[in-house]
C-alpha cells in the first residue's frame, strides 16, 4: 500500500510539468522533472548536515576556507569522511541550496550547473547521465527555469515529512506517468505496472509467500540483469515488504542505457541503497555481479535483439568454460538473445533455491530445430526440472509492440508435488481494453484478472483440471526425437540419349535403349573407361524403379535411397528425463521402433530407422495445447446467407436504377 500523502506530491510535480509545455515535447518531460526531483530530495536530505560536510571538506582540503572555492580532488578516504559527515551515501560540496539559488535569477542556470558539479562522485555520475545541462540551458532561454525551480523549492521533501519508502513510491509513480506519456519509446525500457504485479504475484505464491510471512525478519535479494528504469526491482521489493513489513530486501540490477540507468540509480539512491548495487553495462558481456547469487531474479529483456555485434566474449565463454560459465547449455540464434538472458539469470540462482521470472516473446518457446542452440537450452532447462510454469499474456500489453508475450517462472527448488511437471496458463483472453491506447498498448490486466491468473497458477493439480485455461503436463510432453526413416535404394540402368550426349560417352550411342539389372553389367560394356568416368556414366544411367532389385552394401545391408529419406518427430517416452544416459538411448530406440512398426510399416514395410541420425529436440507449442476445434458452419447456412446477400444487392441495384 502506498504511503499516506504520496499522491499529493505526485500531483504537485505533475502540475509543475505543465510549465514545460512549448519548450519541451511531452516525451521529454520525464527527463527534466525526474532529475530535478532527485536534486530537490538530495537538497532536503542534506540540509541538516550541510555545514558539517562543508567544515569537513575545508579540513580535508576539498574546499578552501571561504567554502566557495574547490581545493584538491576528493580521494577515496576523504569521500568516506564526507559521507560520514552527511549521514548519507551522497553529499554536496556546494554552499548553495534550492532556496539560496533563487535569490539571483540572472545567475540561476550557472548556479544550478555548479550545484550539480559539486555533488559527490556517485551522485554526480547519476546526474551527468541525465544530460541535464542542455535542458537547464533550454529552460533558461525560454524563461521557465526560475518558476520551475521555485515550485520545486516549495516542494517539502524533508525525510521527516517524506520517508525513503514514500520517496520511492513518488518517484516510481511519476516515472510510470511520464513513461506512459512518452509511449512511443517507453516499451524499450519500461514494463507496464500490471505485468510487474503479475510477475511478483507468481514469484511469491504458495510456500514462498508462507516462508516470508512465517520468518520474523527474512532477508531477501532481488536481481534484474535488464533493469531498465528499475520498475521490476521496486515492484518485487514492495511485494516482499507487503508480505512482511519487517523483511530486509536488497536489490541489484544492471542496465545498458546510460539515461535509463540514471533513473534506476536515482530511485535506489533516494531510498538510501548502495549505488554499487545498480551497475551500468551489458550484463551478458560485463557481468557486474559475477559469482553472486540471488533469491529472486526477474527481467523483461529486449525482444528479438541481435547479439552478433558483441558475440565474441559470449562465444568464448561458451566454448572455454562450458557449464562452468553461464552459457554452457548452448547459444541461440544471433537474431534473438532472449535465451542468453535466461541462461544468465539461471546462473544466478542460489544452490538452496531461487525463483526466476522472465517476460519473453513467443519465439523462445519453439524456434530452432532439434539439436539447435535454442532447442538445447530448452532441453537443458527441462532436464534440470527448473521450468515451473508459463503464462500467456494478452496481446497489445506493451507500449511499443503488440506481439504475444509470455511470463516464464523457473525455480531450482520445486515443491515435491510439482516435480517433473510444467503448468501452462492461458490468460490471453483476460485482458481488458483500455479507454485510451498508449502507443501499441491497448489492453491491461485488472487487479481481478491478476488475482484470477495467480489462482489458476497456484492451484493444485486437480483443482483446475477441467479449466480450459489450465494445463499441467509432464515435462516429457515438450520433448521429441527427430528420427530419420530410410528406404532401400532400388535402381535399374538404362542407357539414354542424355547419358551418352556428353564426351567421352558419345561413342557408346549404340547402347542407347539397352537395360541392365546391375551396375556391374553396365560397366562391363564400357570397361575401357577410367574408374571416375565409369562412376559418372553409371550415375547418369541409373533410374529409380520400385520394381528393381535392392542395391546392397558390401556387408549385404540395403543401401538407403536419399531421395526417399524422410524425417519424423516421435514423442519421447514417459519418464525419459528421469533415466540415466544409457537408459535414455535405449528408451528412445524402443519408442522409435514401435513407431516404425505401428505407423510406418503398414505403408512402407521395407523402411528402417537410422538411429545414428536421431536428434532430441524440445519445443513448447503453447497455443497447440489450448487449441479448440471449431467445426465449419453448415453448408445450408452459408448458402442461405449468400442468397440473402444476393437479394440485398439486387435491391441496391434497383435503387440505383440499374
Amino acid at each position: 500500500m502506498a504511503p499516506k500523502g504520496f499522491a499529493d506530491k505526485v500531483a504537485f510535480v505533475w502540475k509543475v510539468a505543465d510549465k514545460l509545455r512549448g519548450t519541451f515535447k511531452q516525451h521529454e518531460y520525464g527527463s527534466v522533472m525526474l532529475p530535478l526531483l532527485v536534486l530537490r530530495r538530495m537538497d532536503a536530505v542534506l540540509s541538516p548536515t550541510k555545514d558539517a560536510v562543508l567544515d569537513q571538506a575545508v579540513a580535508s582540503g576539498a574546499l578552501k576556507a571561504d567554502r566557495k572555492t574547490l581545493g584538491k580532488a576528493v580521494g577515496e578516504g576523504v569521500d568516506m569522511l564526507l559521507k560520514r559527515a552527511s549521514g548519507h551515501r551522497f553529499y554536496s560540496l556546494s554552499p548553495l541550496t534550492f532556496a539560496s539559488m533563487l535569490q539571483n535569477d540572472k545567475e540561476l542556470a550557472e548556479q544550478l550547473a555548479s550545484y550539480i558539479r559539486r555533488l559527490s562522485p556517485d551522485a554526480y555520475t547519476v546526474m551527468e547521465s541525465y544530460n541535464l545541462d542542455d535542458k537547464i540551458t533550454r529552460m533558461d532561454r525560454a524563461g521557465i527555469l526560475y518558476p520551475v525551480m521555485a515550485d520545486f523549492a516549495d516542494l517539502d521533501l524533508r525525510p521527516s515529512v517524506v520517508s525513503n519508502e514514500a520517496m520511492g513510491y513518488i518517484f516510481e509513480e511519476l516515472l510510470r506517468k511520464f513513461s506512459e506519456m512518452s509511449n512511443e519509446t517507453a516499451g524499450e525500457h519500461y514494463t507496464p505496472r500490471e505485468v510487474i504485479d503479475l510477475m511478483v504475484e507468481l514469484l511469491l505464491h504458495g510456500r514462498t509467500h508462507a516462508e516470508l510471512t512465517e520468518n520474523p525478519k527474512p532477508v531477501r535479494t532481488i536481481y534484474d540483469p535488464a533493469a531498465g528504469t528499475g520498475g521490476m526491482l521496486m515492484g518485487a521489493l514492495h511485494g516482499i515488504t507487503q508480505a512482511n513489513p519487517d523483511a530486509k530486501v536488497h536489490v541489484y540490477g544492471q542496465e545498458l542505457n546510460a539515461e535509463t540507468w540514471a533513473i534506476a540509480q536515482s530511485d535506489l539512491m533516494l531510498q538510501d541503497t548502495n549505488p554499487q548495487q545498480m551497475a551500468q553495462g551489458n550484463s551478458l558481456t560485463q557481468d557486474a555481479f559475477s559469482g553472486k547469487s540471488f533469491d529472486f531474479i526477474l527481467a523483461n529483456p529486449p525482444y528479438g535483439v541481435k547479439w552478433s555485434s558483441y558475440a565474441k566474449p559470449i562465444v568464448d565463454e561458451h566454448e572455454k568454460q562450458g557449464f562452468h560459465g553461464r552459457f554452457g547449455a548452448g547459444l541461440p540464434s544471433v537474431a534473438d538473445g532472449s535465451l542468453l538472458f535466461l541462461q544468465h539469470m539461471l546462473s544466478k540462482m542460489k544452490p538452496t533455491g531461487s525463483r526466476v521470472g522472465i517476460v519473453l516473446s513467443g519465439s523462445p518457446l519453439f524456434s530452432g530445430a532439434a539439436s539447435s542452440g535454442q532447442s538445447e537450452i530448452r532441453r537443458w532447462i527441462l532436464e534440470q526440472d527448473w521450468l515451473e510454469g508459463i503464462v500467456a499474456l494478452p496481446d497489445q500489453m506493451f507500449y511499443n509492440t503488440g506481439i504475444s508475450t509470455y511470463v516464464w517462472i523457473l525455480t531450482n527448488n520445486k515443491a515435491a508435488e510439482d516435480r517433473g511437471l510444467v503448468r501452462l496458463i492461458d490468460a490471453r483472453q483476460l485482458g481488458t481494453k483500455m479507454r485510451k491506447s498508449l502507443g501499441d498498448k491497448r489492453k491491461e490486466l485488472t487487479a481481478d484478472a491478476i488475482a484470477q491468473i495467480a489462482q489458476l497458477y497456484g492451484g493444485a493439480k486437480t483443482e483446475f483440471a477441467d479449466d480450459p485455461k489450465v494445463r499441467v503436463l509432464p515435462r516429457e510432453k515438450f520433448a521429441f526425437q527427430r528420427i530419420v526413416v530410410e528406404r532401400p535404394l532400388k535402381r535399374r540402368w538404362e542407357v539414354t540419349p542424355e547419358a551418352v550426349a556428353a564426351a567421352p560417352f558419345d561413342e557408346y550411342a549404340h547402347l542407347v535403349g539397352r537395360r541392365f539389372d546391375t551396375e556391374r553389367a553396365l560397366l562391363t560394356e564400357v570397361s575401357d573407361l577410367t574408374a571416375k568416368a565409369k562412376k559418372a556414366f553409371a550415375t547418369a544411367c541409373a533410374i529409380a524403379d520400385p520394381e528393381a532389385q535392392v542395391i546392397t552394401k558390401r556387408n549385404g545391408k540395403p543401401e538407403p535411397d536419399p531421395e526417399l529419406r524422410d524425417q519424423e518427430n516421435v514423442p519421447v517416452p514417459a519418464g525419459y528425463f528421469d533415466l540415466e544416459e544409457a537408459g535414455r538411448d535405449k528408451a528412445l530406440r524402443e519408442a522409435a521402433e514401435t513407431h516404425l512398426i505401428r505407423v510406418v510399416h503398414p505403408y512402407v514395410p521395407d523402411a528402417w530407422i537410422d538411429h545414428t541420425k536421431t536428434k532430441v529436440g524440445v519445443e513448447i507449442p503453447f497455443t497447440r495445447q489450448f487449441y479448440m476445434y471449431e467445426p465449419p458452419r453448415p453448408v445450408e447456412d452459408i448458402a442461405a446467407e449468400v442468397k440473402e446477400l444476393e437479394v440485398q444487392i439486387q435491391e441496391w441495384m434497383k435503387g440505383l436504377g440499374l
